[in-house]
């Protein structure tokens, strides 16, 4: 855990602040897992003006979906669903069949696409910033992440301010302040996403290696984290490390 603890979280908080005060319209994309709910906990006991929505594939486990009961019973708040439009849901199983993601890689990005990355295009419509709950130990794919990024592919500002953050500092807050987390992190997911393509893992193994566990480590992102010259990483000077 980080040796200032308390200095941490008043950064990711002067963070928060300064995206609501300078970057309105802002929305964070909650995946619900540990970190968004470490997030969603700063943003709704803040009162910040942040508007929360999450991703509501089709295939998600029923212990996240409860998450959303847990979000409005603590907080008195109701995340925005953003949803696949059926069509395209349809074509893609009729074409290809349910399951078509395990056949490879391209088949999994183009559900994810559908499920997904289109989703999150009509959510970020309108807003100058937004924010995910990804930090940099999660696994080799993030490893560069900054604080502060723009993305070009949506015309706006990216904020990861758990970035810093280890998978001990996520727990911490959440023991310490009593927030609502997803069962499933308590039977070997520590990263859950859509459940045909999350499993549990073994002791030792990396925080993702549920994720998408058929491919290799350089393959697991989804496409809402884009990269390839549309993602500018960007040194944050307003949230650094404590020491």
């Amino acid at each position: 855990m980080n040796d200032d603890f308390n200095g941490l979280v008043a950064a990711t908080q002067a963070t928060l602040t300064r995206i609501a005060g300078d970057f309105s319209p802002a929305v964070f994309a909650s995946s619900l897992a540990a970190e968004d709910m470490v997030l969603t906990d700063l943003i709704l006991r803040g009162k910040l003006a942040i508007k929360i929505f999450s991703l509501e594939t089709g295939r998600l486990h029923a212990e996240t979906l409860g998450m959303l009961d847990r979000i409005r019973e603590t907080y008195g708040y109701e995340v925005s669903l953003y949803r696949p439009e059926p069509a395209a849901v349809d074509a893609y199983v009729s074409q290809n069949g349910l399951n078509a993601f395990y056949d490879s890689v391209d088949m999994r990005k183009e559900c994810c696409r559908i499920r997904k990355v289109e989703p999150l295009n009509r959510a970020l419509a309108g807003n100058k910033a937004w924010i995910t709950g990804q930090r940099r130990a999660q696994s080799t794919t993030r490893a560069a992440l900054d604080i502060e990024e723009q993305d070009e592919a949506h015309g706006m500002t990216k904020f990861n301010p758990l970035a810093d953050w280890s998978e001990e500092d996520v727990w911490h807050y959440i023991r310490s302040n009593n927030v609502p987390y997803n069962p499933l992190h308590d039977k070997g997911y520590p990263s859950i996403g859509c459940e045909p393509c999350t499993r549990a893992i073994q002791p030792g193994e990396d925080v993702r290696a549920g994720r998408w566990w058929w491919e290799n480590p350089e393959s697991k992102e989804c496409g809402l984290h884009v990269v390839d010259g549309k993602l500018i990483r960007i040194k944050s000077a307003t949230q650094t490390t404590p020491a």
